[in-house]
């Protein structure tokens, strides 16, 4: 709870501290405060409250996941760097919108009350619609925002909408006695009307995470959102968002599960296929990795498939780690070449990065290998606890698939390595420069990542629930 009341201080002052003509002093002072958001964070572990009369409920689950959206965050703000030096940008607006966002992720990991589950989505999404949109001059950066806004308002409305029909059929907002009238109604089999209105809401939730029907507006808006906030959206909100929609089934509608179980089948089923598929079919770097997080979430849906309260929290807890950290691994990198590389984001940018800048090219290389899952990775470790859990339940054709779809999206992760490794250089394309707190970030996210893939029995054997 610390956490919401620091972040939310620090986004009101830093809005202040814009006024101060020393830009370069925001981006120290923001890390710091995420670092201590961290670890006041950290110190709730074992320690579980309630706050606001039950609606908001701090558990090793809320913190475990709070964690993931606040280290995120801190090691994408380096890659910030270059809107220090432009004039135009207004630095302290960014990482305040971008605080105010992460409020919204610690409120949605945390929720126990379906209006607090409202208000984190809001809170969550609303300064995202103002940063999709922050370059003002940019065409595809106003329709990003614009899709992005006006999708997110309908979905919002059909959350809405299965919420009341959820109040209609349980006369409370809270997911504990929620989940008490689902098991007492009509032994197992609850009312039409409650299902209704989960179905709506799980509609608004999938939408928020990019599952298939709902990823319609992925690829657009991660396009023309800028890399930087494209990196945060891809990371923060997937993590939030997903610790959401699994806290919302289990908490409220584990008496429910063979009603709920075809949709949420069918969802991950659809996701993983249009997201491996969709990304094998791009020619940007940028919307290949936009596919690429819709196949994630995929993935993640599995874990509510497989629905076991031992395994599926903490297979979720360290699949979002892996992805978030390789995720902001591979936007830094694309950020760092498309800067200098007059805002290129296709493949072809990339050619002969391991002889010009050797860094960026191993960095990249091992995101790429982790979000495709080999060995000695995080992502490894990942999909091998999301896929024991669905074996243990039987949904082995489902882990079939999934297979079949990781090695799909192998040839999506190796057209990057490729173009680093094996293409000649191109002598008319710029060298790319990086700064040390880049440097340092980007060799940390790599060790965090072949950590993961060595020792993972690190983050598996927490107890989350």
């Amino acid at each position: 709870m610390n956490a919401i009341y620091l972040l939310s201080f620090y986004g009101i002052v830093n809005l202040f501290l814009g006024f101060i003509r020393r830009k370069e002093l925001l981006l120290p002072l923001a890390i710091v405060v995420l670092l201590a958001v961290l670890g006041l964070n950290l110190l709730d572990w074992n320690h579980g409250q309630e706050y606001f009369n039950r609606m908001l409920r701090v558990d090793n689950y809320a913190v475990g996941f709070a964690a993931i959206c606040v280290l995120s965050t801190a090691l994408l703000l380096p890659f910030s760097a270059s809107y220090v030096q432009r004039q135009d940008a207004n630095l302290a607006e960014y990482y305040s919108l971008m605080l105010f966002a992460l409020v919204g992720a610690v409120m949605l990991v945390s929720y126990e009350n379906l209006v607090m589950l409202f208000l984190g989505i809001e809170v969550l999404s609303i300064p995202l619609y103002v940063l999709a949109g922050s370059e003002k001059k940019s065409l595809r950066g106003n329709e990003a925002a614009l899709k992005y806004f006006l999708m997110g308002a309908f979905a919002t409305g059909i959350m809405l909408f299965g919420m009341a029909l959820l109040y209609g059929a349980t006369r409370t907002f809270n997911l504990s006695e929620i989940a008490a009238q689902t098991l007492t109604a009509g032994a197992g089999l609850p009312a039409p009307l409650l299902i209704l209105g989960l179905l709506l809401v799980l509609a608004g939730l999938a939408f928020k995470v990019s599952a298939a029907p709902f990823h319609f507006w992925t690829p657009d808006v991660y396009e023309g959102t800028p890399t930087f906030f494209t990196a945060f959206m891809s990371t923060v909100v997937k993590t939030a968002g997903f610790a959401a929609f699994y806290k919302l089934l289990h908490a409220a509608f584990a008496g429910a599960y063979a009603q709920w179980l075809p949709t949420v089948l069918g969802l991950s089923v659809l996701t993983l296929l249009i997201g491996n598929l969709g990304a094998v079919a791009q020619t940007s770097a940028k919307r290949m990795l936009a596919y690429s997080s819709i196949s994630h979430a995929g993935y993640l849906l599995i874990a509510l498939v497989a629905f076991s309260t031992e395994r599926s929290p903490r297979a979720l807890l360290f699949y979002s780690l892996a992805y978030s950290i390789s995720t902001v691994a591979a936007f830094g990198v694309l950020k760092l070449v498309s800067d200098a590389r007059d805002g290129r984001e296709d493949y072809q940018a990339f050619r002969g990065l391991s002889r010009t800048n050797p860094v960026l090219a191993f960095t990249m290389t091992v995101a790429m290998l982790s979000l495709a899952g080999i060995p000695l990775t995080g992502g490894f470790f990942g999909k091998f606890f999301l896929f024991t859990a669905a074996i243990e339940q039987g949904y082995v054709g489902l882990v079939v698939l999934a297979v079949l779809m990781s090695a799909v999206g192998l040839y999506y992760y190796f057209r990057v390595i490729i173009a680093m490794y094996i293409d000649e250089p191109d002598t008319m394309l710029p060298p790319v420069a990086v700064t040390p707190p880049e440097t340092a970030t980007l060799l940390l996210i790599t060790a965090l990542t072949i950590l993961l893939g060595v020792v993972p029995g690190l983050l598996s054997g927490l107890r989350l629930m």
